[in-house]
């Protein structure tokens, strides 16, 4: 199964392109993966709710019946780390053809979109930009992948 992130629009901050670079780097020598960045939705006008609406459509074209869509979102599931890898173990299972990680524009995810979604995850109960946690979830990614191959990355003494 192929892991996919999923973000709209480019990253303003050099430093989170270099760190989001290191990361992708290394999950690609566990398991296929591919970072997606989507276009911003050109709309003259403020209202988020009306920017949510035409991301979500432009969202839900590029995803298939078959991809398991995940949200990151903060009021979804939390787990550890060692509890994501043994849900991305669970996954990578599956009979899905992509599992996509989707971080939402600055306003969030538009109903269409939790409706699709198979999934929600939180990577805190603290609210992050949508910038930076571009960072975090592939950290998060790597950190599960060197845990699940008993690697010495993570140190909280095992699972």
């Amino acid at each position: 199964m192929k892991v996919e992130l999923w973000a709209i629009g480019k990253t303003a901050e050099p430093y989170l392109e270099t760190g989001t670079g290191i990361f992708e780097k290394r999950l690609k020598n566990y398991l296929p993966f591919s970072w997606v960045i989507l276009p911003d939705v050109k709309l003259k006008t403020t209202d988020g709710n009306r920017l949510k609406q035409e991301e979500g459509k432009m969202l839900l074209s590029k995803i298939t019946p078959d991809d398991y869509l995940i949200l990151l979102d903060e009021r979804g599931r939390e787990l550890s780390s060692a509890g994501l890898a043994d849900w991305l173990e669970r996954k990578l299972s599956s009979s899905h053809r992509r599992l996509i990680f989707l971080i939402g524009g600055a306003f969030g995810f538009s109903p269409d979109v939790y409706s699709r979604a198979n999934e929600q995850l939180a990577l805190s109960k603290m609210t992050f930009s949508h910038q930076m946690v571009r960072l975090f979830v592939l950290e998060q990614l790597y950190r599960a992948m060197t845990i699940l191959k008993n690697e010495p990355y993570h140190n909280d003494g095992g699972r």
